[in-house]
């Protein structure tokens, strides 16, 4: 590959065979001295002009050596990478490389816990309705059956029945309330679930177990201890009401019982002679089939209507036990909710003062920048300027070297020329010494830049997820009614 801004040579020799093409005359000759001069002197730069050389025997000159030594330096310089490109160079390609398969890597990675997340939310929804769905339709059957069954009450057991259904109904009531404040309980949970991972996207510093997280986590946690308390309490109404239904059902068959009983007394009471369906029942007066006494007969249900009481009594107890539960939890998570709402203010009021601040900041590093910009362009336009100078020094001292003989004296105007030269050297080295330093304040403030650019992106970043993202999913948060399961 050929380098822009090098110097390429070519040194011609005649060919060996005698397949030359024919030379003009005076092209002849001039190439015969051209090839004599080469052998010569073979290090000589025939394609200068013969005129910039002009120095007695072959030692070669003060200019001379000057030249070589820039044309060096500028070698080096075009081979070398700049002081900048080494400065702002910070990885290889191999950690590129790694760095886009780490980021493939956990893109994959989140994906695969989203979907599975997804899968069992979904599952978990659809065994929950069907639990739910089976669970009222049995509650529903068994109330209806129970109830359609009553179709004869007697006196002393009709009004324990009317009792024990009105507090079947108070208590599938507020079972049903609890249900549906459970269920209420999955959206409040949801979005703080959801804010969580939303706020794992914040990126660099600020990801930060903040006020924020906290409250988020805390709020998390009492959610999920108030649904494990509701489905205690869900399951104690459960086995209250069978336990309720088999008081029900017990009183139910003593007074079916009775009218069965009745009806066949009122039967045998009204048989006649003539009746039809009499008939011979040989042996019938050995027989004695009673189960009972009057003593244990009026015992018998005595005792169920004792137990029927004690368990309507239990049921009004779990009553009050979760209407006090509901409106509990039903404070609780209001007040986290009500302090979490307060921490993300205040951390959007924080987020959004340190953007105002960094925004200031960059303006005044991109000013700077401009600044220093303009003083690099002078520096350097500064050491362009003395090259005129130092070409007419140096353009003097070369000339006054030819003078003749005596005349080539080391008086006060050859010294006044060196110190020239020398002082604008110096003065072109600290020039370019700080050019040198100004670019690299240049790279510094760059740098700056890149830093500042990158936080504000991130703080832009993060009031997206909390405002956007967050804030607006908690305005959904339910109404304290739906939260003690009034729809």
């Amino acid at each position: 590959m050929e380098l822009i801004g090098s110097t390429l040579t070519s040194t011609y020799t005649r060919p060996k065979t005698g397949h030359f093409l024919p030379s003009i005359s005076t092209m002849a000759s001039s190439y015969r001295n051209a090839q004599q001069a080469l052998a010569m002197n073979p290090s000589a730069n025939l394609w200068r002009a013969n005129n910039y050389y002009k120095s007695s025997g072959t030692s070669p000159t003060l200019a001379s050596i000057q030249r070589e030594n820039l044309d060096l330096v500028r070698a080096k310089t075009m081979f070398y990478p700049s002081n900048r490109t080494a400065l702002t160079t910070r990885y290889t390609p191999e950690d590129w490389y790694k760095s886009n398969q780490t980021n493939y890597r956990e893109s994959e990675s989140s994906r695969k816990s989203a979907e599975r997340l997804r899968r069992d939310a979904v599952r978990l929804m659809q065994n929950k309705e069907q639990l739910t769905r089976r669970t009222q339709e049995n509650t529903s059957k068994n109330i209806g059956e129970r109830l359609n069954d009553i179709v004869f009450w007697k006196s002393e057991l009709c009004h324990e029945i009317d009792n024990m259904v009105t507090e079947i109904a108070s208590l599938t009531e507020v079972k049903k309330r609890l249900e549906r404040a459970l269920a209420e309980t999955e959206g409040p949970l949801k979005v703080s679930q959801e804010c969580l991972y939303h706020r794992e996207k914040r990126m660099s510093i600020d990801l930060v177990h903040d006020d924020v997280e906290k409250g988020l986590i805390k709020e998390v946690e009492i959610i999920k201890s108030c649904q494990e308390r509701m489905r205690r309490h869900l399951d104690r109404a459960v086995a209250q009401l069978a336990s309720n239904r088999a008081a029900q059902h017990e009183l139910e068959r003593d007074l079916s019982d009775k009218v069965s009983a009745q009806r066949i007394d009122d039967r045998c009471h009204h048989l006649r002679n003539t009746s039809d369906g009499i008939g011979y029942y040989r042996g019938i007066e050995r027989l004695d089939p009673s189960l009972s006494l009057p003593e244990s007969w009026s015992k018998f249900t005595d005792d169920n209507i004792l137990h029927s009481q004690s368990e309507r009594g239990g049921s009004h107890k779990l009553r009050d036990e979760i209407e006090i539960l509901m409106n509990t939890n039903s404070n609780e998570m209001w007040n986290q909710f009500n302090c979490v709402n307060v921490a993300f203010s205040n951390r959007i009021s924080e987020t959004a003062d340190a953007k105002s601040s960094l925004q200031t900041h960059l303006a005044k590093t991109l000013q700077e920048i401009f600044q220093t910009e303009m003083l690099i362009e002078s520096l350097k336009k500064a050491v362009r300027d003395k090259e005129g100078p130092l070409k007419v020094a140096q353009t003097r001292l070369e000339e006054r070297t030819r003078r003749p003989n005596v005349e080539l004296c080391r008086d006060n105007p050859h010294h006044r020329l060196v110190t020239e030269v020398r002082e604008i050297e110096d003065t072109i080295q600290k020039l370019q010494e700080r050019l040198v330093e100004a670019e690299n304040t240049l790279q510094t403030l760059v740098m700056t830049k890149v830093t500042l650019e990158h936080d504000l992106s991130i703080k832009a970043n993060s009031l997206f997820l909390e405002q956007e993202k967050c804030m607006s999913m908690r305005k959904s948060f339910p109404s304290m009614p739906r939260l003690v399961g009034f729809t």
